[in-house]
This record gives C-alpha cells, sequence and structure tokens, in this order.
C-alpha cells in the first residue's frame, strides 16, 4: 500500500530533477528554521465537508453476515497460499516476464475458479470478476495489488512467505498479509458471498490486482489508457474510514563525496556509516564506525545512549575503531511518526560535535543539521510547511547506499548518497518546494563542503473531489464500527486510486492505529479480517445493486 503503499519508484507521479547548485543559490538560503506553517492550498475535498453516511440495507447485512458465517476460515486459508509466493519486483524483469508473479497469477486464477468467479490475465494485470460482462453494463471496481515491499527474513519468528497463525495469537503475520494480499482475499469470498445469495446486481464486479505497485506504475498507466474502466472504483489498499486525498512522494538524494577531507591522524573521525533498508520504510537497522575513539568519548556516547530508551544501541571495539549500531523501529515510510529512524537516531548520537569531514563524517554533520531527528524538515532551510486537510510534509531519510564503486559514475560523483523520503501535501508548487530546496542545500555546502550529486524527485499530491460512494463506504464503516459519523481522511502514502475514475480507497487498517505494510512486522489481525471481509461484502451488495 498504502499509504504509499507503494513507492520504490512512483514514476507516473514523480519527476525527477538534477538540482543545479550554483553559487547564486548562496543568496537564497533562509537562515531561520521554520516550523511546519499552514499553507492554504486548494480548499479541502467537498467530500471532506457534510457528507451524510447512509446506512447499509437489510440486503447489505445479510450478505456481510453471510460472508463471515460461511467463509471465516476460508479467507485465512486463501491468505496463506496468496503469502506464500514471494512477489517482490525484480529489477531485472518487467512484471509480465517475472515467473514469481506468473505463479502468483496462476494461484489466484485457483481461488477464482474454486470460488465460480471468472479470471483474466493482462500480464502486470490480473482482473477477478462477477456478473456476465455485457454491453454498456455498468462496473464497480475493487483495486489492490499482488506485489510486496522487500523482506529482511532474518527479522521474522518464521518464513515471511509462511502465514504465521501461532507466534503472536489473534495476529496473522506474514509479508503482505496486510499490503495487499489480506485485501485480496477478503474481496475473492465478499465476491462469492454475493454470488452465493444470488443477489440481483445491476453491475459487474471486477476485482484488479496490478503486480508493480510497489516498484513501477508505467504498465498500469498503459492498462488504463488502453482499456476501459469501471465507472466507480474502491482501492483496498490504505485506511479507513474512506481516503479522498494522498500526499505526493517524492526522494531527494544527496551524495556526500568519496574526495572528502582527509582523515585527521588523531582526533576521532568517522570512518563509515550505513543503514536502511529500502525507500519506502523508515529504517530499524544502522551502523557506524568512529576511528580514533578514546575511552572518553566511547564513555560519552555511551552515556549518550542510555538516554535513548527507544533505541537500541550496542556498542563494539577493534583497536581504536569503535562500532555503533542502533536498532530502531521500521515503518512504512508515510508514516515516519510510527517508527523509531535508527539513521537520524544513531546521528544524533553522534552530535553534539561538528566532525571532520570525510565523507561519513559529513554524512553524520548534514543529517544532524539539516535533518535532526524531526519528521517535517524543519531543519531544512524553509520547506516544511502543513495543510489543513492533509497534514504537514513528512522529510524522513530512509536509506544510505554506498556509491563508492558505481560502475559508469565519474570519480567526482562517487561517495555515500542519502535517500530522503518526502510526502508532499497540497500547498506548495513543485517550483517553490524545489528553489527551497536548493537554497537549503546552497547554504550547507557553503559551509562544509560541494555534495558529489544530487537529484530529487518530486510527486504531485492528489484529492480525488467527485466520489459518490462515499455516502455507502461511510455509512458501512458506521454500521460494522459503532463509530458515529465518520469522515474521509487524506493519507501520506500513494494508491493506485490516482490512475482509476471516481476512486476512493477503504481499508483494510483501521484510523488511529500503526500500519504494518513495509515493516519487518507486517501482521494483519484477525478480527481486521473478518470485519474487512463483511464490510467489503456490504458495500459490494450496495453499490452494485
Amino acid at each position: 500500500m498504502q499509504h504509499g503503499h507503494h513507492e520504490n519508484n512512483e514514476t507516473g507521479y514523480c519527476m525527477k530533477k538534477k538540482l543545479l547548485l550554483a553559487a547564486t543559490l548562496l543568496a537564497l538560503a533562509a537562515s531561520a528554521h521554520a516550523a511546519p506553517a499552514e499553507v492554504t492550498g486548494v480548499a479541502a475535498p467537498a467530500a471532506n465537508a457534510a457528507v451524510a453516511p447512509a446506512a447499509p440495507s437489510e440486503t447489505a447485512m445479510r450478505a456481510a453476515k453471510h460472508a463471515l458465517d460461511t467463509y471465516q476460515n476460508d479467507v485465512v486459508d486463501t491468505l496463506a497460499r496468496l503469502v506464500s509466493y514471494d512477489t517482490v519486483a525484480d529489477p531485472k524483469l518487467p512484471c509480465e516476464r517475472n515467473p514469481r508473479h506468473a505463479a502468483f497469477k496462476d494461484a489466484l486464477k485457483g481461488e477464482a475458479a474454486r470460488l465460480g468467479l471468472d479470471f483474466s490475465d493482462y500480464g502486470c494485470v490480473a482482473v477477478v470478476g462477477l456478473g456476465q460482462p455485457a454491453e454498456g453494463k455498468a462496473r464497480l471496481g475493487l483495486v489492490a495489488h499482488g506485489d510486496v515491499q522487500p523482506v529482511d527474513a532474518s527479522k521474522w519468528k518464521q518464513s515471511p512467505f509462511t502465514l504465521d497463525r501461532t507466534s503472536e495469537p489473534g495476529r496473522l503475520l506474514a509479508r503482505g498479509a496486510e499490503d495487499d494480499k489480506g485485501p485480496i482475499a477478503d474481496a475473492l469470498y465478499a465476491m462469492k458471498s454475493l454470488k452465493d445469495l444470488a443477489l440481483p446486481l445491476s453491475k459487474r464486479i471486477e476485482l484488479y490486482v496490478y503486480m508493480a505497485e510497489e516498484s513501477d506504475w508505467a504498465p498500469l498507466e498503459a492498462f488504463v489508457k488502453a482499456h476501459a474502466m469501471p465507472e466507480m472504483n474502491i482501492t483496498l489498499d490504505a485506511e479507513y474510514p474512506a481516503v479522498v486525498a494522498e500526499k505526493g512522494f517524492g526522494m531527494l538524494a544527496v551524495t556526500l563525496p568519496r574526495q572528502a577531507a582527509a582523515a585527521p591522524a588523531d582526533a576521532p573521525w568517522i570512518r563509515s556509516f550505513s543503514g536502511g533498508f529500502f525507500a519506502a520504510q523508515i529504517p530499524e537497522d544502522a551502523k557506524a564506525v568512529v576511528a580514533n575513539a578514546n575511552p572518553a568519548l566511547e564513555a560519552q556516547l555511551r552515556q549518550r545512549a542510555a538516554k535513548q530508551p527507544a533505541v537500541h544501541f550496542t556498542f563494539s571495539r577493534e583497536g581504536q575503531d569503535l562500532t555503533v549500531a542502533a536498532k530502531g523501529v521500521s515503518a512504512h515510510s508515510s508514516k515516519p511518526e510510527d517508527g523509531v529512524n535508527a539513521i537520524s537516531m544513531l546521528a544524533d548520537l553522534l552530535g553534539g560535535r561538528t566532525w571532520p569531514d570525510t565523507t561519513a563524517g559529513a554524512l553524520v554533520n548534514f543529517l544532524n543539521e539539516m535533518v535532526g531527528t524531526g519528521y517535517y524538515g524543519e531543519k531544512f532551510g524553509n520547506i516544511a510547511y502543513r495543510d489543513a486537510f492533509m497534514g504537514p510534509m513528512t522529510f524522513a531519510p530512509t536509506v544510505i547506499h554506498d556509491r563508492s564503486d558505481v560502475p559508469g559514475l565519474a570519480p567526482e560523483q562517487r561517495g555515500l548518497e542519502l535517500g530522503i523520503n518526502l510526502r508532499r501535501p497540497q500547498g506548495k508548487s513543485t517550483e517553490q518546494l524545489s528553489n527551497e530546496i536548493n537554497a537549503a542545500l546552497a547554504q550547507w555546502q557553503g559551509a562544509h563542503l560541494q555534495l558529489a550529486d544530487v537529484q530529487t524527485r518530486i510527486g504531485e499530491p492528489w484529492v480525488q473531489l467527485d466520489a459518490p460512494q462515499l455516502p455507502t463506504l461511510l455509512g458501512v464503516f458506521s454500521a460494522f464500527t459503532g463509530i458515529k459519523d465518520p469522515k474521509p481522511v487524506a493519507i501520506g502514502g500513494g494508491t493506485n486510486s490516482r490512475l482509476f475514475p471516481h476512486a476512493v480507497s477503504f481499508g483494510p487498517s483501521m484510523p488511529h492505529t500503526v500500519y504494518t505494510g513495509h515493516t519487518e512486522h507486517e501482521f494483519i489481525g484477525t478480527k481486521q479480517l473478518l470485519l474487512n471481509l463483511q464490510m467489503y461484502a456490504a458495500v459490494m451488495a450496495e453499490l452494485a445493486k
């Protein structure tokens, strides 16, 4: 997903720019660090005004009850089959030629056949349908994805591609359990329930399962252009009550040069700094090696570490080299507040001094002076801002790549690359944000050293202003959760809602809970899986009647 469910490479919505860091930009840099000021953007969606929830009909409630009574065990078993396929993208293979993706689609086809649903395979997109296709017949679309984010199997109690039903009672743990194979399993049995009850439907229901949501949106963009899409769509890849706005996904990548300052002979310096796993995950691991680390410095760092209970720091020494490792908590990068950022926290531990500008030392200085341990870019010049409906822009370091020996790179472009993931609400233009990033970087370089390379990709925020299904979604949500007068929300992630007509997201995660997709502890609660099953059945019965 969500919340970006989806974003190692949101190419369709991201523009890449090489930032030109001319000396003239120094004059643009502002010296003060701005707090996230509220900026007036496009008016909050009319959808967020007074949408009256529409109470579900008796038929919708009957469909939901049938789904729960009949399929509460089957849906878990189907989820177990779906998560058994490792559907992480292979950068060397397009999605339509990835054999692991083909195996997953074969399994999905088998599930559809067993449930009496039709199935079509379009390469990167699979479609499961209920109801006879007919010329001019209205359709209701459900949108999900079958690919998953990368995973570090060493951090899991069982294989991340085996549904773990026992380690944590009440939770179903696996990569993809929440993002997005749990919702696929729920949708299949919700469709099956409508078929069992032989409900008269005025719309054909189609479940679209895209196989590269987490890595490359281009094939889906081409598919949507080449095929007529349903007139109304619901994405099952975010959160409740209903999502009508999404921040734009962006990345800022700065490379600290390999040809940096020489290491001092006697004073402490940072020999290396590493951390992170992939761009859309708040990093839970980071490691630094401090050279010429005397006992007094080690004692000071240990003392600082003791004051940070949210992070687990470990220290080891080999001669004069002190290795410090930080273990935080991974999270979806659209919700940095849900995690503990090991890169930021390790840099902060090493703060309190300006390190010699070796490659890794300059990286630590940059992190402490420009990013800090906050989430909103308050230290990065004047970039911080917030929107009244969509909330603040988030700005989180997620991964460090060693580009010292990358083939094809000019020597002056090599070094340590820090990737910072930003999620941008409405309220500032791309040009303004780019200029503010430029200015902040120019000011820092004037005080330190010239960066070897800077690249930025700034995606556009998205707002759905026309969603006639909202009253139904909010009414079903209210009926099944007891939450009165629910309102549509905005999220930090980006979903495929952006590509489908009149689309909004509906689940699978509850509001004000930690979203576990993209983390090394991904799960969906058994109760939540069954609640989603009921709500999806009710919504389909209501919207397709």
